[in-house]
């Protein structure tokens, strides 16, 4: 049995990788398999992820295009085929210029449904040119062909950062890797709009050697170390430890996990833009918030505002 403490990790290097090495970090650590990732890894394992339709995995990387139309039609048309999970701003009305982000899965949605619509014909050509990766099963016999009157442009990392206060909140996304309890992480995915991938007990097994042949469990901040109350906590997970490893001589880990308390620790990655960050720093930093979620919550608040000075401005963890 190992105790470890809560924390909150941005995960900064993220931004560093390419989309398809980004997208292969995050999910594997649903099975904790980060242990197979080399060189070469990543594309086999974003083509067995799109063939099982794990579709949840292909959020864990967003984008944004400026996107310049020849007429007010163009437009009208895409905005009519109200497309999901997007964040669609104009930051000129009077330019036909529209500036679209979201994630690899939330673009290639977009195409799936809206296939013939001249706008979204665009993008996804821009995009399969240079990251066809992504877009490999989509393109049918004839691929993807550009449209004329759609000027495609993508934009980096810093010209994301430079877009004014309003924009950056809306364009500018965010990955957060949690190493928490179970309790935490139930109240963490009922956020939306957000992505998530999470640590999956039903494919580990906390057996092997990988884990330490062990469970991990987070330290409770209920309880004095030393207390009574902090004894009998320890006494119960030690007793379920000794329980779940029993049961894994006979049987799957998805069967064994029934026995496994919140106190487990797990890992979670959340990702989202800065203004739904905004939003759940409001929810979980104040004292009518789950203590367990403001111990990770409260921190996490105090980096975002030194990286972000104005946009978490008005929130005061307590």
């Amino acid at each position: 049995m190992r105790i470890v403490p809560a924390t909150a990790t941005i995960l900064d290097e993220l931004d560093r990788q390419d989309m398809a090495r980004r997208i292969e970090i995050c999910g594997r650590l649903c099975y904790k398999s980060e242990d197979k990732i080399t060189p070469a890894s990543a594309e086999p394992f974003i083509r067995k992820v799109v063939s099982h339709g794990h579709n949840s995995v292909m959020e864990m990387a967003a984008l944004t295009v400026r996107v310049r139309c020849e007429t007010e039609a163009i437009i009208d048309q895409f905005l009519a085929a109200l497309p999901k999970y997007l964040q669609i701003d104009r930051p000129e009305k009077k330019e036909k210029i529209l500036l679209i982000s979201g994630t690899v899965r939330a673009f290639r949605e977009m195409y799936q449904s809206w296939a013939n619509v001249k706008l979204i014909k665009g993008v996804t050509a821009y995009l399969a040119a240079r990251h066809p990766l992504f877009f490999f099963d989509l393109g049918g016999k004839r691929g993807f062909l550009n449209q004329t009157g759609v000027e495609v442009e993508k934009l980096s990392l810093a010209d994301v950062d430079a877009l004014p206060a309003d924009l950056l909140a809306r364009h500018r996304h965010l990955a957060v890797r949690f190493i928490t309890n179970r309790a935490v992480t139930h109240e963490l995915v009922r956020h939306r709009p957000c992505s998530f991938l999470q640590e999956s007990q039903r494919y580990c097994r906390y057996s092997q050697d990988k884990f330490g042949n062990e469970i991990t469990f987070i330290k409770p901040m209920f309880f004095k170390e030393g207390s009574e109350e902090y004894r009998l906590w320890q006494q119960a997970m030690l007793e379920t430890e000794k329980i779940y490893l029993k049961l894994l001589e006979t049987v799957t880990p998805q069967a064994a996990r029934t026995v496994l308390p919140n106190s487990c620790k797990t890992e979670i990655i959340v990702y989202a833009n800065l203004l739904e960050w905004r939003h759940i720093f409001r929810l979980r930093t104040t004292r009518a918030a789950e203590p367990s979620m403001r111990e990770v919550m409260n921190p996490l608040l105090e980096q975002m505002q030194k990286r972000f000075p104005g946009l978490f401005d008005g929130i005061q963890g307590e």
